[in-house]
Protein backbone atom coordinates (compact mmCIF):
# COMPACT_ATOMS: atom_id res chain seq x y z
CA UNK A 1 0.00 0.00 0.00
CA UNK A 2 3.12 2.43 0.66
CA UNK A 3 4.48 1.84 -2.49
CA UNK A 4 0.64 2.58 -4.43
CA UNK A 5 0.42 5.63 -1.80
CA UNK A 6 4.04 6.83 -2.94
CA UNK A 7 4.06 6.13 -6.53
CA UNK A 8 -0.10 7.75 -6.96
CA UNK A 9 0.98 11.15 -4.84
CA UNK A 10 3.76 11.37 -8.10
CA UNK A 11 1.16 10.99 -10.08
CA UNK A 12 -0.95 13.96 -8.62
CA UNK A 13 1.97 15.91 -8.94
CA UNK A 14 2.23 15.43 -12.81
CA UNK A 15 -1.27 15.53 -12.99
CA UNK A 16 -1.22 19.18 -11.41
CA UNK A 17 1.52 20.18 -13.21
CA UNK A 18 0.44 18.96 -16.38
CA UNK A 19 -2.91 20.95 -15.70
CA UNK A 20 -0.60 24.57 -14.78
CA UNK A 21 0.61 23.81 -18.15
CA UNK A 22 -2.85 24.05 -19.83
CA UNK A 23 -3.73 26.78 -17.73
CA UNK A 24 -0.83 28.74 -18.97
CA UNK A 25 -1.82 28.69 -21.99
CA UNK A 26 -5.16 29.36 -22.22
CA UNK A 27 -5.97 31.36 -19.16
CA UNK A 28 -4.85 32.39 -15.49
CA UNK A 29 -8.11 31.72 -14.26
CA UNK A 30 -6.68 28.34 -13.06
CA UNK A 31 -6.95 27.46 -9.17
CA UNK A 32 -3.19 27.68 -7.77
CA UNK A 33 -3.85 24.51 -6.06
CA UNK A 34 -2.68 22.93 -9.48
CA UNK A 35 0.86 24.46 -9.38
CA UNK A 36 1.30 23.52 -5.76
CA UNK A 37 0.54 20.40 -5.20
CA UNK A 38 3.75 19.41 -2.68
CA UNK A 39 2.81 22.55 -0.60
CA UNK A 40 2.22 21.69 2.89
CA UNK A 41 1.97 25.20 4.43
CA UNK A 42 -1.16 27.83 4.17
CA UNK A 43 -0.31 31.48 3.36
CA UNK A 44 -2.86 32.08 6.48
CA UNK A 45 -3.71 30.68 9.35
CA UNK A 46 -6.56 31.11 11.55
CA UNK A 47 -5.64 33.06 14.68
CA UNK A 48 -9.10 32.88 16.06
CA UNK A 49 -10.22 28.72 17.12
CA UNK A 50 -13.59 27.81 18.28
CA UNK A 51 -14.05 26.08 21.67
CA UNK A 52 -14.65 22.33 20.89
CA UNK A 53 -15.40 21.76 24.36
CA UNK A 54 -19.52 21.07 24.79
CA UNK A 55 -21.05 23.75 26.71
CA UNK A 56 -24.31 23.07 29.54
CA UNK A 57 -24.14 19.17 28.94
CA UNK A 58 -23.43 16.28 31.10
CA UNK A 59 -20.26 13.96 29.87
CA UNK A 60 -23.24 11.09 29.42
CA UNK A 61 -25.36 13.18 26.88
CA UNK A 62 -21.50 14.28 24.80
CA UNK A 63 -20.76 10.08 24.88
CA UNK A 64 -23.89 9.65 23.02
CA UNK A 65 -23.33 11.95 20.85
CA UNK A 66 -19.49 11.61 19.89
CA UNK A 67 -17.43 8.14 19.41
CA UNK A 68 -13.77 7.27 19.47
CA UNK A 69 -12.24 6.65 16.10
CA UNK A 70 -8.24 6.18 15.32
CA UNK A 71 -7.37 6.82 11.88
CA UNK A 72 -4.86 5.00 9.96
CA UNK A 73 -1.66 7.07 10.90
CA UNK A 74 -2.92 6.21 14.72
CA UNK A 75 -4.57 9.64 15.54
CA UNK A 76 -7.29 8.75 18.04
CA UNK A 77 -9.72 11.51 17.72
CA UNK A 78 -13.33 12.38 19.65
CA UNK A 79 -15.88 12.64 16.66
CA UNK A 80 -19.32 13.25 15.91
CA UNK A 81 -21.36 10.28 15.56
CA UNK A 82 -23.63 11.62 13.06
CA UNK A 83 -21.41 14.40 11.43
CA UNK A 84 -23.53 17.42 9.76
CA UNK A 85 -20.44 20.30 8.58
CA UNK A 86 -18.23 18.09 7.01
CA UNK A 87 -15.24 19.31 5.23
CA UNK A 88 -13.43 16.60 2.73
CA UNK A 89 -9.77 17.78 1.62
CA UNK A 90 -9.21 14.59 -0.70
CA UNK A 91 -9.08 12.80 -3.76
CA UNK A 92 -11.82 10.65 -3.54
CA UNK A 93 -14.95 13.39 -2.84
CA UNK A 94 -16.84 10.92 -4.73
CA UNK A 95 -17.15 8.47 -1.96
CA UNK A 96 -19.15 10.45 0.08
CA UNK A 97 -21.15 11.82 -3.45
CA UNK A 98 -22.02 7.30 -3.50
CA UNK A 99 -23.69 7.33 -0.04
CA UNK A 100 -25.78 10.64 -0.22
CA UNK A 101 -23.87 12.68 1.68
CA UNK A 102 -22.46 16.79 0.60
CA UNK A 103 -19.90 18.27 2.02
CA UNK A 104 -20.24 21.96 3.34
CA UNK A 105 -16.32 22.37 2.10
CA UNK A 106 -13.77 21.01 -0.94
CA UNK A 107 -11.00 21.61 -2.29
CA UNK A 108 -13.22 22.41 -5.96
CA UNK A 109 -9.88 22.35 -7.94
CA UNK A 110 -9.98 18.68 -7.61
CA UNK A 111 -13.68 18.46 -8.74
CA UNK A 112 -12.58 20.20 -12.07
CA UNK A 113 -13.23 17.53 -14.72
CA UNK A 114 -14.66 14.62 -12.51
CA UNK A 115 -17.84 12.94 -13.28
CA UNK A 116 -18.94 13.87 -10.06
CA UNK A 117 -18.22 18.18 -11.09
CA UNK A 118 -21.73 18.94 -11.95
CA UNK A 119 -22.86 17.48 -7.79
CA UNK A 120 -20.73 20.66 -6.50
CA UNK A 121 -23.17 23.31 -6.52
CA UNK A 122 -23.40 24.59 -2.84
CA UNK A 123 -19.84 23.39 -1.84
CA UNK A 124 -17.91 25.71 -0.43
CA UNK A 125 -13.92 25.71 -1.97
CA UNK A 126 -11.54 25.73 0.75
CA UNK A 127 -8.86 25.47 -1.41
CA UNK A 128 -5.60 23.17 -2.23
CA UNK A 129 -3.54 23.80 0.22
CA UNK A 130 -6.55 23.89 2.21
CA UNK A 131 -7.12 26.93 3.54
CA UNK A 132 -7.31 27.56 7.37
CA UNK A 133 -9.07 30.65 7.33
CA UNK A 134 -11.94 29.62 5.09
CA UNK A 135 -12.05 26.50 6.81
CA UNK A 136 -12.86 28.15 10.26
CA UNK A 137 -15.34 29.97 8.86
CA UNK A 138 -17.78 27.13 7.62
CA UNK A 139 -17.53 26.22 11.24
CA UNK A 140 -17.35 22.32 10.45
CA UNK A 141 -18.04 19.95 13.44
CA UNK A 142 -15.40 16.60 11.32
CA UNK A 143 -12.57 17.50 9.22
CA UNK A 144 -11.32 14.41 6.93
CA UNK A 145 -8.23 15.17 5.67
CA UNK A 146 -6.19 13.17 3.03
CA UNK A 147 -2.54 15.11 3.68
CA UNK A 148 0.02 13.11 5.93
CA UNK A 149 1.32 16.57 7.36
CA UNK A 150 1.44 17.05 11.00
CA UNK A 151 1.29 20.67 11.23
CA UNK A 152 -1.56 20.50 8.89
CA UNK A 153 -3.30 18.20 11.19
CA UNK A 154 -2.60 19.79 14.53
CA UNK A 155 -3.51 23.13 13.01
CA UNK A 156 -6.90 21.70 11.82
CA UNK A 157 -7.36 20.24 14.85
CA UNK A 158 -7.80 23.12 16.25
CA UNK A 159 -11.04 24.61 14.34
CA UNK A 160 -12.96 21.11 14.33
CA UNK A 161 -12.72 17.21 14.97
CA UNK A 162 -9.83 15.93 12.33
CA UNK A 163 -9.06 12.36 11.20
CA UNK A 164 -6.51 11.87 8.46
CA UNK A 165 -8.25 9.48 5.78
CA UNK A 166 -6.52 6.75 3.50
CA UNK A 167 -7.78 7.76 0.19
CA UNK A 168 -5.83 5.49 -1.70
CA UNK A 169 -7.17 2.09 0.42
CA UNK A 170 -8.92 -0.14 -1.75
CA UNK A 171 -12.56 0.43 -2.52
CA UNK A 172 -13.94 -2.06 -0.69
CA UNK A 173 -11.79 -1.45 2.68
CA UNK A 174 -12.20 2.85 1.54
CA UNK A 175 -16.15 2.65 1.64
CA UNK A 176 -16.82 0.34 4.74
CA UNK A 177 -14.27 3.01 6.30
CA UNK A 178 -15.63 5.89 5.58
CA UNK A 179 -19.31 4.47 5.77
CA UNK A 180 -18.55 4.55 9.61
CA UNK A 181 -17.34 7.63 10.28
CA UNK A 182 -20.00 9.22 8.35
CA UNK A 183 -22.35 7.02 9.96
CA UNK A 184 -23.33 5.53 6.95
CA UNK A 185 -22.39 2.03 7.25
CA UNK A 186 -25.48 0.63 5.78
CA UNK A 187 -25.74 2.54 3.14
CA UNK A 188 -21.79 1.92 2.52
CA UNK A 189 -22.73 -1.97 2.36
CA UNK A 190 -25.50 -1.40 0.18
CA UNK A 191 -23.26 0.20 -1.93
CA UNK A 192 -20.59 -2.21 -2.15
CA UNK A 193 -23.58 -4.58 -2.71
CA UNK A 194 -25.00 -3.43 -5.57
CA UNK A 195 -21.74 -2.52 -7.30
CA UNK A 196 -20.54 -6.17 -6.86
CA UNK A 197 -23.96 -6.92 -8.76
CA UNK A 198 -23.33 -4.57 -11.65
CA UNK A 199 -19.70 -5.20 -11.73
CA UNK A 200 -20.43 -9.19 -12.60
CA UNK A 201 -23.38 -7.86 -14.74
CA UNK A 202 -20.54 -6.07 -16.89
CA UNK A 203 -18.48 -8.54 -17.23
CA UNK A 204 -21.09 -10.92 -18.18
CA UNK A 205 -22.01 -8.84 -20.78
CA UNK A 206 -18.34 -8.12 -22.43
CA UNK A 207 -18.11 -11.78 -22.88
CA UNK A 208 -21.36 -12.25 -24.42
CA UNK A 209 -20.85 -9.71 -27.31
CA UNK A 210 -17.01 -10.68 -27.92
CA UNK A 211 -14.37 -10.49 -24.76
CA UNK A 212 -12.55 -13.94 -24.22
CA UNK A 213 -11.58 -15.12 -21.28
CA UNK A 214 -7.91 -14.59 -20.78
CA UNK A 215 -7.81 -11.41 -21.94
CA UNK A 216 -4.92 -9.27 -21.04
CA UNK A 217 -5.27 -5.39 -21.47
CA UNK A 218 -3.11 -2.13 -20.38
CA UNK A 219 -3.56 1.07 -19.83
CA UNK A 220 -1.22 4.22 -20.91
CA UNK A 221 -1.02 7.90 -20.56
CA UNK A 222 1.64 10.67 -20.92
CA UNK A 223 2.21 12.98 -18.61
CA UNK A 224 4.47 16.55 -19.40
CA UNK A 225 8.02 16.11 -20.55
CA UNK A 226 7.57 12.98 -22.70
CA UNK A 227 6.81 10.84 -20.30
CA UNK A 228 4.87 7.38 -20.89
CA UNK A 229 3.49 5.72 -18.24
CA UNK A 230 1.98 2.24 -17.57
CA UNK A 231 -0.90 2.38 -15.00
CA UNK A 232 -1.22 -0.83 -13.01
CA UNK A 233 -3.19 -0.15 -9.30
CA UNK A 234 -4.81 2.53 -9.80
CA UNK A 235 -7.59 4.86 -11.39
CA UNK A 236 -9.17 2.52 -14.41
CA UNK A 237 -6.71 -0.41 -14.27
CA UNK A 238 -8.49 -0.97 -10.75
CA UNK A 239 -11.91 -1.97 -12.63
CA UNK A 240 -10.17 -3.71 -15.82
CA UNK A 241 -8.59 -5.94 -12.81
CA UNK A 242 -11.31 -6.35 -11.01
CA UNK A 243 -12.87 -10.06 -10.59
CA UNK A 244 -13.95 -11.95 -13.92
CA UNK A 245 -12.14 -9.06 -15.94
CA UNK A 246 -9.18 -8.72 -18.31
CA UNK A 247 -5.87 -10.06 -17.27
CA UNK A 248 -2.68 -8.17 -16.47
CA UNK A 249 0.55 -8.71 -19.04
CA UNK A 250 3.47 -10.40 -17.03
CA UNK A 251 4.64 -6.93 -16.64
CA UNK A 252 1.82 -5.48 -15.33
CA UNK A 253 0.68 -8.56 -12.97
CA UNK A 254 4.99 -8.20 -11.45
CA UNK A 255 4.00 -4.41 -10.88
CA UNK A 256 0.14 -5.14 -9.42
CA UNK A 257 2.52 -7.95 -7.07
CA UNK A 258 4.50 -5.27 -6.04
CA UNK A 259 1.52 -2.60 -5.11
CA UNK A 260 2.79 -0.21 -7.43
CA UNK A 261 0.41 1.99 -8.54
CA UNK A 262 2.19 2.79 -12.15
CA UNK A 263 5.43 2.93 -13.70
CA UNK A 264 7.19 5.03 -16.13
CA UNK A 265 8.27 2.85 -19.37
CA UNK A 266 10.14 3.59 -22.72
CA UNK A 267 8.64 3.35 -26.18
CA UNK A 268 11.49 0.71 -26.37
CA UNK A 269 9.49 -1.58 -24.25
CA UNK A 270 5.98 -0.88 -25.17
CA UNK A 271 5.30 -4.52 -26.44
CA UNK A 272 6.15 -5.85 -22.59
CA UNK A 273 3.53 -4.18 -21.33
CA UNK A 274 1.02 -4.11 -24.15
CA UNK A 275 -2.52 -6.37 -23.67
CA UNK A 276 -4.61 -7.74 -26.55
CA UNK A 277 -6.70 -4.66 -25.67
CA UNK A 278 -5.14 -1.01 -24.65
CA UNK A 279 -6.66 1.40 -23.09
CA UNK A 280 -4.99 5.38 -23.42
CA UNK A 281 -5.97 8.13 -20.88
CA UNK A 282 -6.50 11.29 -22.84
CA UNK A 283 -4.37 13.85 -20.40
CA UNK A 284 -4.65 17.25 -19.70
CA UNK A 285 -1.62 19.66 -20.90
CA UNK A 286 -1.17 19.67 -24.35
CA UNK A 287 2.51 18.98 -23.98
CA UNK A 288 1.24 15.28 -23.03
CA UNK A 289 -1.40 15.73 -25.74
CA UNK A 290 1.23 16.03 -28.20
CA UNK A 291 2.99 13.46 -27.13
CA UNK A 292 0.40 10.90 -27.20
CA UNK A 293 -0.31 12.28 -30.82
CA UNK A 294 3.38 11.56 -31.46
CA UNK A 295 3.46 7.88 -29.78
CA UNK A 296 -0.01 6.67 -32.23
CA UNK A 297 2.14 7.73 -35.45
CA UNK A 298 5.08 5.68 -34.42
CA UNK A 299 6.29 2.78 -36.30
CA UNK A 300 6.33 0.92 -32.62
CA UNK A 301 3.16 1.47 -32.00
CA UNK A 302 1.73 0.39 -35.04
CA UNK A 303 3.24 -2.37 -35.18
CA UNK A 304 1.22 -3.81 -31.69
CA UNK A 305 -0.95 -6.59 -31.87
CA UNK A 306 -3.80 -4.58 -30.28
CA UNK A 307 -3.81 -1.80 -32.76
CA UNK A 308 -3.83 -4.05 -35.91
CA UNK A 309 -6.62 -5.49 -34.14
CA UNK A 310 -8.66 -2.52 -33.86
CA UNK A 311 -8.81 -2.96 -30.00
CA UNK A 312 -7.44 0.44 -28.52
CA UNK A 313 -9.94 2.63 -26.52
CA UNK A 314 -9.32 6.28 -25.53
CA UNK A 315 -10.71 7.90 -21.82
CA UNK A 316 -10.45 11.34 -20.67
CA UNK A 317 -8.15 10.50 -17.65
CA UNK A 318 -9.64 12.80 -15.80
CA UNK A 319 -12.85 10.71 -15.60
CA UNK A 320 -11.13 7.84 -14.28
CA UNK A 321 -10.36 8.37 -10.86
CA UNK A 322 -10.78 6.06 -8.13
CA UNK A 323 -13.41 7.04 -6.36
CA UNK A 324 -17.03 5.09 -5.85
CA UNK A 325 -19.25 7.75 -8.09
CA UNK A 326 -16.34 7.65 -11.25
CA UNK A 327 -16.22 3.91 -10.51
CA UNK A 328 -19.66 3.17 -10.54
CA UNK A 329 -20.08 5.61 -13.77
CA UNK A 330 -17.22 3.47 -15.52
CA UNK A 331 -19.01 0.13 -15.32
CA UNK A 332 -21.51 1.53 -17.89
CA UNK A 333 -19.00 3.66 -19.44
CA UNK A 334 -16.45 0.42 -20.43
CA UNK A 335 -19.14 -1.04 -22.52
CA UNK A 336 -19.63 1.67 -24.67
CA UNK A 337 -16.58 2.96 -24.84
CA UNK A 338 -15.39 -0.80 -26.53
CA UNK A 339 -18.37 -0.42 -28.42
CA UNK A 340 -19.78 -3.51 -26.68
CA UNK A 341 -22.84 -2.12 -25.42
Amino acid sequence: MNKVRQSFAVVCVLFLMSTLLLACGNSKEQSSANSTANTTGNSSAATAVPSTEPSNSSTDEVASTTRSYTDYIGHTVEIPVNPQRIIYSGETYGDLLALGVQAVGYPLSMGEGQVFEDKLQGVEDVGFPINLEKTLELQPDLIIYAGTDEADFEQLSKIAPTIIFDTFAPLQERMLDIGGILGKTTEAKAWLAQYKTAEESMWKQLKSVGMKEGETAAVFTYYPGDRLFIMAATGLSQVLYGENGFKATPAIQKLLDEGTGFQEVSMEVLKEYAGDRIFVLTPVAEEAKQSTDNLLKSPIWKSLPAVKNGYVYTQDIMKTSSDATTREWLLGEIPQLMNMK
